[in-house]
């Protein structure tokens, strides 16, 4: 077992070391695709579902009924967005929950505006910690880093991602208390999604 979580660790080093360096030298592709928003986030957080079962905890999803059915954008991105966040709030929580939500946010037409908030009730941050969690190989303090591991790179990878796709990233915490992630993304509204609001109007 400690040898498969030294493999595990190592290949996702050397997974966010390759995708740290193509996203700084511009060569990150986003594919254009229709994307079903909602059940990407509820098959994301089933994911974690096990991992979080180990540790006690709940992973719970909350996703407002009005949130856009298809969208255009770059699933494995997003995926990959979520899941660094899920993961790093399961890793920092010992009791509790991680929740998951989406809702809808006001666009522009022909756009969907959404915000994603990853909540847990884990260690928290200090303040000091805030303004220096997204940059490269840096986690809150060194004693996280020696409880927790991690390569300090998920959270600049997620950054990066989210500002390629036009989109920002916050973070508000309270040591003790527990950590909210949240993600805002404005991106062209899928034609399926827009023709089934069309149908819902007509009747």
């Amino acid at each position: 077992a400690s040898a498969e979580c030294c493999a595990d660790a190592l290949l996702t080093l050397i997974n966010d070391i390759l995708d740290f360096s193509k996203i700084e030298a511009g060569r990150l592709a986003l594919e254009q695709l229709d994307v079903e928003l909602s059940p990407l986030v509820e098959e994301t957080a089933t994911l974690f579902a096990r991992a979080a079962r180990r540790k006690g905890i709940e992973v719970a999803t909350l996703i407002e009924p009005t949130l856009a059915r298809m969208i255009r954008g770059d699933p494995t991105r997003l995926r990959q967005v979520l899941s660094n966040l899920i993961g790093n709030a399961i890793k920092f929580t010992e009791r509790g929950e991680v929740t998951v939500e989406a809702r809808p946010l006001l666009a522009e037409k022909g756009t969907e505006k959404f915000e994603i908030a990853v909540r847990d009730s884990g260690i928290g941050m200090a303040p000091d910690a805030l303004t220096r969690i997204f940059e490269s190989f840096t986690q809150a303090d060194s004693s996280t880093t020696r409880r927790y591991g991690g390569t300090g790179l998920g959270l600049a990878i997620t950054r990066r991602l989210v500002t390629a796709m036009g989109g920002d990233i916050t973070v508000t915490s309270t040591v003790g208390v527990g950590s909210t992630f949240s993600v805002t993304l404005t991106l062209v509204a899928a034609a399926s999604s827009v023709a089934t609001k069309i149908r819902r109007l007509r009747g």
